[in-house]
């Protein structure tokens, strides 16, 4: 292999991302007021949840899980709750622990969407409601307020043990 001038080998320099699997790891539906919610006039109130976790399975391959909950109410009444879990085996090699945050918080989320919005749109169509079209979401904006929720309670943490 070849050096540079740091010493360091242009394999080592070179990083990786590469996507080996996606898949469907859970789904559930339920429409607990049916038959009567469809009787009702549809103007849903939409609440979408998201959350992330991470599993390492070797050196360079990783299992990003992204779930995705989506309640739709009719006034008080709950027309339907979708529970998706979209997933995907990654390689990801050749990054540094800075870099690893933002692929694992933000750039496999992002990638994963798209995977998960199409589920949830499908799920409820065959459920008989109208299509539901999730928007975009921007994880990185999502990633950034983490670690700056994540920053502040250690700070607020610190500073309370200080003072203790």
């Amino acid at each position: 292999m070849a050096e540079n001038d740091n010493g360091s080998t242009e394999a080592q320099q070179q990083a990786t991302f590469t996507i080996q699997k996606i898949y469907t790891k859970d789904i559930s539906f339920e429409t607990p007021n049916s038959p009567n919610i469809f009787r009702e006039e549809w103007k849903p109130e939409l609440d979408l949840q998201l959350s992330n976790s991470y599993n390492q399975l070797d050196d360079d391959t990783h299992e990003i899980t992204l779930s995705v909950t989506v309640t739709a109410k009719v006034e008080d009444k709950v027309a339907f709750l979708v529970e998706v879990q979209q997933a995907g085996v990654f390689t990801l090699r050749g990054y540094s622990s800075e870099e690893m945050g933002p692929l694992v918080g933000s750039y496999c989320p992002n990638t994963l969407f798209p995977f998960a919005r199409e589920v949830i749109s499908d799920i409820v169509l065959k459920g008989g409601f109208p299509q539901l079209v999730l928007a975009p979401v921007n994880f990185d904006a999502l990633y950034m307020q983490q670690i700056e929720q994540a920053q502040q309670k250690a700070t607020a943490e610190k500073s309370d043990n200080t003072t203790h």
